[in-house]
């Protein structure tokens, strides 16, 4: 069973989904995928007084035309890509409209801090709803790296030891070999700061034996992710906050790649703080792998995009 070979990428008509909407164009291209561009509204409601507090819905005909505009502008950004590229209009809160879609695709991507629609809401009120809930892999493009495409030479995944970090390592050894770009993998832990998951070892345990062990991991998981494929993998194995250095890290890269749903690091803590540290203070991309992405994989049926 496979997914639909689809990136999807939800566009508002600001400055940072149209960002992403490059960024979605070029991954699409390089991987022979088709592009399906969404955009997701909902219909606004208002008390009327004269109803007796019943609700009045504006007419969506203006809305409706406005969406589709930008639908439209971000289509025509794809001229000459060589790309099959499909789009609607959606009704419905733009985050679970993308984790719908998410089930049947096998990428999204968005922006951020755009005028409304997805971006506002996804650093807001479900900031991690995308990332936590979506079935595929979720990149979230910062506005300081939309204003113009950069393509991936760099890319660096964060590593912990669990299942979802494997996950996501393998992603990022594929997305290295689709750019034909360096990767660097990390693993980190807090130990000289004495807090984090370190905090509760005993002043006399060996910390240099604990970042040789977790060393030592780092590279059984590398491995295994780069077995049998033509890629070169860099690695660090890292006394510090995770989220801290993978945005320092994401200074240097044109990708980061964190795993989600894991049993520590970036993992364990990607639906909470560690997850808001990434995803609002990463200079680059940042692509987000939920560990079902591995086995959820399924044939297309009634997907929107062959509506």
């Amino acid at each position: 069973m496979t997914r639909e070979k689809v990136v999807v990428v939800g566009v508002d008509g600001s400055e940072a989904s149209l960002g992403a909407m490059d960024w979605a164009v070029a991954e699409a291209r390089r991987a022979g995928w088709r592009l399906h561009v969404v955009c997701a509204y909902a219909l606004p409601s208002f008390t009327a007084a004269s109803l007796d507090g019943g609700y009045a819905a504006m007419d969506d005909t203006a809305i409706q035309q406005g969406a589709q505009a930008v639908v439209d502008e971000a289509v025509a950004r794809t001229a000459g890509a060589g790309l099959v590229v499909t789009s609607a209009l959606e009704t419905g809160d733009p985050a679970g409209v993308l984790v719908d879609l998410s089930r049947e695709a096998s990428m999204v991507v968005v922006g951020t801090r755009g005028g409304g629609g997805f971006t506002d809401r996804l650093l807001g009120t479900v900031s991690s709803a995308l990332p936590a809930h979506a079935h595929c892999p979720t990149v979230v493009v910062p506005l300081n790296t939309s204003r113009q495409f950069t393509p991936v030479k760099r890319i660096v995944v964060g590593v912990d030891g669990s299942e979802s970090a494997r996950v996501a390592l393998h992603r990022a050894v594929d997305e290295a070999i689709l750019w034909d770009a360096e990767l660097t993998a990390v693993a980190a832990v807090p130990i000289a700061t004495g807090a984090g998951a370190m905090a509760w070892l005993p002043a006399a345990v060996d910390r240099d034996e604990v970042l040789a062990d977790v060393r030592e991991g780092l590279g059984v998981a590398v491995e295994s992710a780069v077995a049998g494929r033509d890629v070169r993998v860099r690695q660090h194995a890292l006394d510090g906050n995770a989220a801290a250095l993978m945005a320092e890290f994401s200074t240097a890269v044109e990708l980061v790649v964190v795993g989600s749903r894991g049993r520590g690091g970036f993992a364990g803590l990607l639906l909470g703080s560690t997850s808001q540290a990434v995803l609002h203070h990463a200079a680059s991309p940042v692509m987000v792998v939920p560990a079902r992405a591995a086995d959820e994989g399924r044939a297309p049926s009634d997907v929107p995009w062959n509506r």
